[in-house]
């Protein structure tokens, strides 16, 4: 007994002090679904505060309307499949369009747009193509990702939407591009067509005059990440338009890279991942290609080691040091964010799965498995591409948990955590919940120069559960729903 008094006497002097957030918090009024949905899709404020939400249940698609209240005004419930399935969505002023495929038979697959707009609340469906496709392949080969196989314009004209042209003996690739207010279909063009070699798409950009940037690897030979210890691929990026196709080979020396994602910055394409000197799946460090727009040319390849700061916050202050300039690993891009200087944030999670086995007693057990949502990489990249920061937090959760938004040039990370976070006595401030520990709301904030605070925005026992991981940021305010099946609330952080 006097042993487990002093762990929790340590434990309570352990624990940091979090100040209050500086956000104004404010909850909506409760409501209630009429059918059980648990999956949202996408939720998006519009500059005249209305709010839609679009979520999923096994037969349905819900399509709700909030006003600035937050008190539910309008909401539509459509039929649909087992066999229809989300790829994506783009949002652009008060509609959401949200993008299916429909798989009638074994080859058989339909692409639909479902069109929601927010202010008028009403719903339209349209066949956007159809294929067919060999047994037990996939129209969009990056469907894990987020959003890289569609994209829109800035201006809101031109969709564009990335996918494989199933052919059984070549590897193709194709582009197209639709009117984004009538869904007409402006162009369809072939790219990365070889007979041997093998494309990986990463991301697709679209800017005001329809052109469309596809960016992805290209494989020497087969698939394989690596041979002879180097790496078997190129970037590619391509330049699309309906009269033409131009490629832009980005070579690597001595590097290997996951996946890059394209931002844009002045009419300049930042080509923005993480890179290894062993492997993909590695980490030294952050690399950003900056890429021309106009001309089409690449005019900086720019690597940076992780800064000392993400090993010390994952470590410690003396294991960090020692770890410096080793790699990390199984880190995945969540979200790449810009503030308004033009500076560029890439978060990323640690993720990967083990498995426990369950003793049942007499009757043996079973093998459970779990997934683990751990440490958040962050690196601030400057206007010009080079590395302004980097900074990482010690987490541990099994569930996708966090949200992160830029408001006032400040990176504000949104997470459930155990009530008080344990500063450890290396320095690193522990983000995750004991076994008997009741759960708060975080917003860990970074300012421009990298400094973070701890703000606490609520101690979840005896209050509604919310999750940060489906919210939502516009114009200076977040929304995030709460957890539960039928009853519903929001809370609004600004």
């Amino acid at each position: 007994m006097k042993h487990l008094l002093s762990f929790f006497l340590v434990l309570l002097f352990a624990s940091i002090y979090a100040q209050e957030t500086t956000l104004n918090i404010s909850e909506s009024a409760e409501y209630k679904d009429k059918v059980k949905a648990t999956d949202v899709l996408t939720i998006h404020t519009t500059q005249n505060g209305l709010t839609g939400v679009i979520r999923s249940s096994k037969r349905d698609i819900l399509f709700d309307v909030f006003d600035k209240e937050l008190k539910k005004t309008h909401s539509l419930i459509i039929e649909s499949s087992k066999k229809e399935s989300y790829v994506g969505e783009v949002v652009y002023g008060d509609e959401i369009k949200v993008f299916t495929v429909f798989s009638p038979k074994v080859k058989e697959r339909v692409v639909y747009c479902h069109v929601f707009n927010i202010k008028s609340g009403n719903h339209s469906k349209q066949k956007l193509f159809e294929v067919t496709v060999p047994k037990k392949r996939f129209l969009f080969s990056s469907r894990k990702e987020r959003q890289t196989s569609v994209g829109i314009s800035p201006n809101g004209k031109y969709l564009a939407m990335a996918t494989d042209n199933i052919n059984k003996d070549i590897n193709d690739y194709a582009i197209r591009v639709f009117d984004a207010t009538t869904l007409e279909l402006l162009f369809v063009k072939s790219y990365q067509k070889h007979q041997e070699k093998y494309f990986k798409h990463n991301d697709i950009s679209v800017n005001n005059n329809g052109e469309v940037f596809v960016l992805g690897k290209l494989y020497k030979e087969g698939k394989k990440e690596k041979k002879n210890g180097e790496a078997n691929y190129d970037f590619i990026l391509n330049k699309i338009t309906k009269e033409s196709n131009n490629e832009l080979s980005i070579s690597l020396a001595d590097q290997h890279i996951q996946n890059l994602n394209i931002t844009v910055v002045d009419d300049k394409l930042h080509l923005i991942g993480f890179y290894s000197e062993k492997r993909t799946g590695k980490i030294k460090g952050g690399c950003n290609f900056v890429v021309d727009a106009n001309n089409f040319t690449v005019t900086s390849k720019k690597n940076y080691e992780l800064p000392l700061d993400v090993y010390e916050d994952l470590f410690g202050d003396k294991r960090g040091s020692k770890r410096k300039g080793k790699e990390l690993t199984n880190f995945y891009v969540d979200y790449i964010l810009e503030d308004s200087q033009g500076n560029t944030y890439l978060l990323a999670e640690e993720f990967y799965i083990t498995q426990n086995y369950v003793s049942t007693g007499m009757n043996g057990g079973y093998w459970q498995i779990v997934y683990h949502y751990d440490d958040i990489l962050i690196l601030k990249f400057g206007v010009l591409g080079e590395l302004d920061w980097g900074r990482s937090i010690f987490k541990r959760a099994t569930s996708p948990s966090y949200n992160a938004f830029v408001k006032n040039d400040e990176l504000h990370v949104l997470l459930n955590s155990g009530k008080n976070l344990l500063e450890k006595k290396d320095g690193r401030t522990k983000v995750s919940r004991g076994w008997f520990e009741s759960s708060s709301l975080y917003d860990i904030v970074y300012n421009s120069s990298g400094e973070v605070l701890y703000n606490k925005v609520q101690d979840n026992k005896g209050k509604t559960y919310y999750l940060p991981y489906y919210g939502t940021y516009q114009d200076g305010k977040f929304i995030m729903m709460s957890s539960g099946r039928k009853k519903r609330q929001f809370m609004i952080l600004q």
